[in-house]
């Protein structure tokens, strides 16, 4: 054992004995397996056999050891979405953003500990698309002695919404790369894997939840899928919202929620309905115009013991009801007065959306108007390293892998919401980050843009959770609208759904070092170059200074 691995391990170990807390040890294996969905066999690629993967069920301080073998042809690195990794970025996960990818036959031990985090995440690959089908829940309960903000449930049940392909989700990304177009949609939306009564072949898979009359179930309700928003709703059965992404709420009870990819939330539901058998419906919000999506209605039976009738459907709103999404959100909040920064230190500004690359007309040149699709932030479509990692240049200080230009602000104004000129439609590549003192409070307005279309999009920023203190629609106008910003309860996230033609603004404490990744959870746009990273510069002492990385990372 190396010197830096068994400082690691005893930095762990003594936190784990300290909060009297445990230790976890997990065996991943990622391999290729055959599957049947909607009359077809193909072969897709999951954890341990299972799909969707094993749940990670744990208390709030304990440490985990999770020991990942790669039996799959492709490279491969888990995410653990949400978790905040304190210092340790090194267990965070995306390809060659914090590591090189866990190749074909190598393995890799993710150790990291849970502080003060409770609630539902979840744990998916961040290996071009294999995401697809690579992901499980992640449950963290209360430390011991303490309880949930809300009466204990009799039942608790994960919902994993998920898209499935009919073709291997590899040879879909890859024909989308060749060609430059815009990747064919996916053929079912699933719940807990399955696609439910509403499709050929499936009602025997169907995903069935067992109550009994007054039970109270908690739903920890996570959105998996690849490309799609989606709204989900139980038949005559109110929901009513306690936390998202592992952050408590203020409670608000809604007939349908709409979860972003990467989203969680958590949800009540009394079972006091006459007894019977009521569908769990999952469809797609699909914002952009004129865009191909996914239409199919996925389905999940609530079904009271001893009930035979037939299932009843929910009403879910039309995929284009921005409307309902609105209030949805905006009912969204912390229970009480949080701490948010008010004096800001870095105030960035990052506009956000889709792009095009002029090309010589052919088969490498599908997208619009003979293009290639793209996206970018601030006008830079990020281009991934792929020889080292960003983490691993940055700490070994390797020269020509990135530099430290990522723009502020948008290198050129515009109006962002409105009739863009078209010599504003081609974005830069580049591999540019941005860097942050540590302690410094930032700011970030995300403003979407009508490049092609505007779009509802779900930004992710790894290592953080930060507070949503404002959003809106049509161009962010700082004068009016920083009046008007929530600085008493905003609600705390890890991924945000900026909306459709407007913005979003948060704000957050750089206090965890490292290079961390943001970016859309789309992943078709994640692929086209929606993304940026920050680097977290070291604080003074030894809690805000990087740990040292572990001797078995992957080589790149």
């Amino acid at each position: 054992m190396s010197i830096s691995q068994a400082l690691f391990l005893s930095l762990l170990v003594s936190f784990a004995f300290t909060t009297f807390a445990e230790i976890h040890n997990y065996e991943f294996k990622v391999q290729e397996q055959a599957a049947t969905r909607l009359c077809k066999n193909h072969r897709i690629v999951n954890v341990n056999g299972q799909f969707p993967g094993p749940t990670l069920d744990v208390q709030n301080g304990d440490t985990l050891f999770v020991k990942v073998t790669n039996a799959a042809p492709y490279n491969v690195t888990i995410h653990w979405h949400g978790l905040r990794q304190l210092r340790n970025p090194w267990a965070d996960g995306p390809e060659f953003v914090t590591q090189c990818p866990i190749r074909p036959g190598g393995s890799y031990t993710y150790r990291f500990t849970i502080t003060d985090q409770e609630g539902t995440l979840w744990w998916h690959a961040h290996s071009r698309w294999l995401r697809a089908t690579v992901y499980g829940a992640i449950v963290i309960r209360p430390k011991s002695g303490s309880s949930y903000p809300f009466p204990k449930p009799t039942i608790e049940f994960p919902v994993i919404l998920g898209e499935w392909w009919d073709r291997k989700v590899i040879s879909v990304l890859r024909q989308a790369l060749f060609s430059g177009a815009a990747p064919n949609v996916s053929d079912a939306i699933t719940i807990n894997g399955q696609p439910g009564d509403l499709f050929r072949c499936s009602s025997q898979g169907t995903t069935r939840l067992s109550v009994n009359k007054g039970d109270t179930v908690l739903l920890r309700v996570i959105n998996a899928a690849l490309n799609q928003q989606l709204f989900f709703s139980v038949a005559n059965h109110k929901l009513t919202v306690v936390a998202t992404d592992a952050v408590y709420t203020k409670q608000f009870t809604t007939n349908v929620i709409m979860v972003g990819p990467g989203q969680t939330t958590d949800v009540l539901l009394t079972a006091d309905q006459q007894p019977g058998r009521y569908y769990m419906a999952a469809r797609a919000y699909a914002s952009a115009r004129n865009a191909p999506f996914d239409n199919t209605t996925a389905t999940a039976i609530l079904e009271y013991k001893s009930a035979t009738s037939q299932p009843i459907l929910p009403q879910l709103p039309a995929y284009n009801d921005t409307n309902t999404v609105t209030a949805f959100s905006n009912q969204i909040k912390s229970p009480g007065k949080v701490t948010v920064p008010t004096k800001v230190d870095k105030n960035l500004f990052f506009t956000m959306g889709f792009g095009f690359f002029n090309c010589t007309p052919g088969p490498r040149c599908q997208g619009p108007n003979n293009t290639r699709f793209g996206a970018s932030m601030n006008n830079v479509s990020f281009v991934l390293p792929n020889r080292v990692s960003l983490l691993q240049a940055y700490t070994q200080k390797i020269p020509n892998i990135y530099t430290t230009d990522f723009p502020p602000v948008p290198p050129v104004q515009f109006d962002y919401t409105g009739n863009v000129p078209r010599g504003l439609w081609q974005p830069v590549k580049g591999t540019k980050l941005y860097k942050l003192k540590f302690g410094s409070s930032v700011q970030i307005v995300l403003q979407d843009t009508s490049i092609f279309s505007t779009e509802d999009h779900p930004v992710h920023l790894h290592g953080y959770h930060f507070f949503i203190v404002g959003q809106g629609f049509g161009n962010f106008n700082p004068s009016r609208d920083t009046a008007n910003f929530n600085l008493v309860d905003p609600p705390q996230r890890n991924t945000i759904d900026v909306p459709v033609g407007g913005w979003a603004a948060i704000r957050f404490v750089a206090d965890n070092p490292g290079v961390w990744l943001m970016h859309c959870h789309i992943d078709a746009h994640l692929a086209w170059g929606f993304a940026m990273a920050f680097i977290v510069e070291d604080g003074v002492g030894e809690s805000e200074k990087l740990l040292p990385p572990p001797s078995d990372l992957p080589r790149c």
